[in-house]
């Protein structure tokens, strides 16, 4: 297996596939023809043509066009035309500095194709020399990648929040961490992939900070999320990314930056270049 391996897990993509999603106009998403079929069924909220699949013109603010949406998504999902409704809204935007056009619950996003956030915490201990990495395993009754590995803390960005307080929140959930200790995380950059993997296509922007813990803290998951916390060796990191598909397809990303920061991974790897493009090849 090859570190390009899991950026190409992430990067399937082909664009005659889908037709363009709009909002106000606005190209915010993409859809396959099959669930833009499934749309046309509610013709007071959506307008469905051979080209595009845009929201009513009567739907003429962000809260219309958010209640629409959300009326319709129950039925989409009790016939498992799209997962279970997971209660949290995402903005739908058309940049990430750009104000929401409406917002959708967060098991809609890839369905409909639209861009999508979120914020990865890289935790680490330093012993000696050397840089260690807390891994997490993901429960095995989670809806997305069960048992996978994980970073010590990952989270989607909802609406509403800054990037920072969702660190917090997401340090204290995922893995007890006291806010004094996450407001150190440093961010350190973001990557982005778009790819059509599981229930939809998958268009993210990934906000990364790493966190340097004490070696005497141990996380401890309190929202169920993860089954268990280990420290490894960046060593033990690389090959397990390298080598097998045991982290969940995005957080592989994660870690190979890590790795490629903190010069694990040196530039005359005969992947490196491409790997770093490859960590950038969204569009959000």
């Amino acid at each position: 297996m090859s570190l390009l391996d899991r950026v190409a897990a992430c990067s399937a993509f082909d664009p005659d596939a889908y037709l363009p999603f709009r909002a106000a106009g606005e190209a915010v998403g993409l859809l396959r023809p099959a669930f833009a079929r499934r749309l046309a069924a509610f013709p007071d909220v959506f307008v469905v043509s051979a080209d595009a699949v845009d929201l009513a013109p009567g739907l003429d603010d962000a809260d219309a066009r958010s209640a629409a949406v959300a009326a319709v998504l129950p039925a989409l999902a009790a016939e498992g035309t799209i997962p279970a409704l997971r209660g949290e809204v995402y903005p739908v935007v058309t940049a990430f500095a750009a104000a929401p056009l409406m917002v959708i619950d967060r098991a809609a996003v890839p369905a409909f194709g639209v861009r999508a956030y979120g914020v990865h915490v890289n935790g680490y201990v330093r012993r000696g020399g050397e840089l260690l990495m807390w891994v997490g395993r993901r429960s095995l009754d989670r809806q997305v990648a069960p048992g996978k590995f994980d970073q010590m803390v990952a989270g989607g960005q909802p609406a509403g929040l800054s990037l920072r307080a969702n660190v917090i929140k997401e340090c204290a959930e995922e893995a007890a961490i006291p806010a004094e200790l996450a407001a150190r995380a440093v961010a350190v950059g973001a990557i982005s992939y778009r790819g059509a993997l599981g229930d939809g296509l998958k268009r993210d922007t990934l906000f990364l900070f790493d966190l340097e813990v004490p070696e005497a803290f141990t996380p401890r998951n309190t929202d169920g999320e993860i089954a268990e916390f280990m420290l490894w060796p960046l060593a033990r990191v690389l090959e397990t990314v390298r080598d097998t598909d045991a982290f969940k397809f995005n957080t592989s990303l994660v870690a190979i930056d890590f790795l490629i920061r903190h010069g694990i991974i040196e530039p005359d790897h005969p992947e490196y270049l491409p790997l770093i493009a490859g960590l950038h090849s969204g569009d959000g």
